[in-house]
């Protein structure tokens, strides 16, 4: 399982509460109402010992518990507990409209990926000086919730790509201690599978095995392009075609074709193309082979023949491999730190006001927060709201809009709440 939707739901905030003492001997005890509980927050985190998403299959909810409500004395509410979520290095989280929202590429590395509501306010949290006895308490904000997709791209170093029957497996099998299925029909690999390669002293390699691509698999033909996804983090493609292919050339195209077809043009990525099983050829022959093919490659692109069974050309093609990758990697470093990301503050005091067929819609960050928190069954807690209303100059923009008494107002879009003016 390596892409999955689920609904993400952290915890809703406590309710404040509405509270007085009332002890003898202590006259005027005061408002004493406690704050409501925070809600848990849901935390995806990056794991090396999860390999698959196929836990979200039998899960695909994920639900942090809520806050509790505040109770007289002054007892805070408690706080839900957050909901810590392991996922495999390299999956990426993104909305229902597509929006990448984290990307998780270390280990260990954390991402709040929806927020607990805030507990609400009691009423002891209202008094002052002109207001000794209020009847206000808040509601607790609702937690966040989206729906989402996990999906996991490998973090390899190297792709292996090219037709069915080209080696893949086989080679993988022979430089690191991987076990993929060899066999010698089309589409022995169901699955992709990852290898460590060892380069004597001067490094080590992480090799990702892709099932084989046939033409018309960005259509959906064979196994499709689904797996290509673990392949556009890679540093290098080493691209494989059978020396025994009665056309190499077109072999090559074929799968280049592909590549460029997927939804991230991987024919882009650096790319060494490798002729496999010449341990039946003399090495006129494969000089020849490797002469055809030359003339339909990009000059800058590297040739090598390898035999698999007898290591030949192995050793070359790791060492190549290993050189090209560092300078990828370096390049693309570089290039991440020539660009700072752009801050953007969200406005929280910001609002506007619309007038629709259906009256007067008021939006805006922090106003709708307040009408969140804003039990609406309370006449005091409602005058509070008119009171921040006008303070913010809303009711100023509303009589100016032409609203009159009795009009409803709606504070947020769609399902919004209803007050009057």
């Amino acid at each position: 399982m390596d892409k999955v939707q689920v609904i993400i739901q952290a915890g809703d905030g406590g309710n404040g509460v509405v509270s007085f003492r009332h002890e003898k001997f202590v006259d005027r005890g005061g408002p004493d109402g406690g704050d409501g509980g925070k809600g848990g927050d849901i935390v995806l985190i990056a794991s090396s010992n999860q390999d698959t998403l196929s836990r979200f299959r039998h899960q695909p909810r994920l639900v942090a518990t809520v806050g509790t409500d505040g109770s007289k004395r002054r007892r805070h509410g408690k706080d839900g507990d957050n909901l810590n979520v392991k996922v495999p290095i390299g999956t990426i989280i993104s909305d229902k409209e597509g929006t990448i929202i984290a990307d998780l590429t270390q280990d260990n590395e954390q991402v709040v990926i929806a927020r607990g509501g805030k507990g609400g306010f009691g009423n002891a949290h209202f008094t002052s000086s002109v207001r000794q006895a209020p009847r206000i308490a808040e509601k607790g904000e609702k937690g966040e919730s989206l729906e989402a997709t996990l999906e996991l791209k490998m973090i390899a170093d190297v792709g292996l790509v090219g037709l069915p029957n080209a080696g893949k497996s086989t080679l993988l099998s022979i430089i690191s201690n991987a076990h993929p299925a060899v066999a010698d029909y089309p589409f022995t690999t169901l699955t992709p599978n990852l290898g460590v390669v060892d380069v004597d002293d001067a490094g080590s390699l992480l090799v990702a095995d892709i099932p084989g691509l046939i033409e018309g698999a960005s259509e959906g033909k064979g196994l499709g392009d689904e797996f290509l996804r673990h392949v556009e983090r890679t540093a290098v493609l080493i691209h494989l075609i059978d020396i025994y292919n009665a056309d190499a050339s077109a072999a090559y195209k074929t799968i280049q074709t592909e590549l460029k077809a997927y939804k991230v043009n991987l024919a882009k990525l650096p790319q060494l193309v490798v002729l496999t099983k010449i341990d039946g050829l003399d090495q006129k022959q494969v000089s020849t082979k490797l002469k055809q093919l030359k003339t339909s490659l990009p000059k800058s692109t590297k040739l090598l023949a390898i035999s698999a069974k007898t290591g030949d050309g192995v050793q070359e093609l790791l060492h190549t491999t290993l050189q090209l990758s560092k300078r990828v990697r370096k390049a693309k470093k570089a290039a991440s730190h020539k660009s700072l990301p752009v801050i953007r503050l969200a406005d929280e005091e910001g609002w506007k006001v619309e007038v629709t067929r259906q009256g007067y819609v008021v939006t805006g960050l922090k106003i709708e927060r307040f009408a969140m928190r804003t039990d609406f069954a309370n006449p005091a807690g409602l005058e509070r709201l008119r009171i921040i209303m006008k303070k913010m100059g809303i009711m100023h923009e509303l009589e100016r809009k032409g609203i009159k008494p009795g009009q409803k107002i709606q504070i947020g879009p769609s399902q919004g709440q209803k007050i009057e003016f």
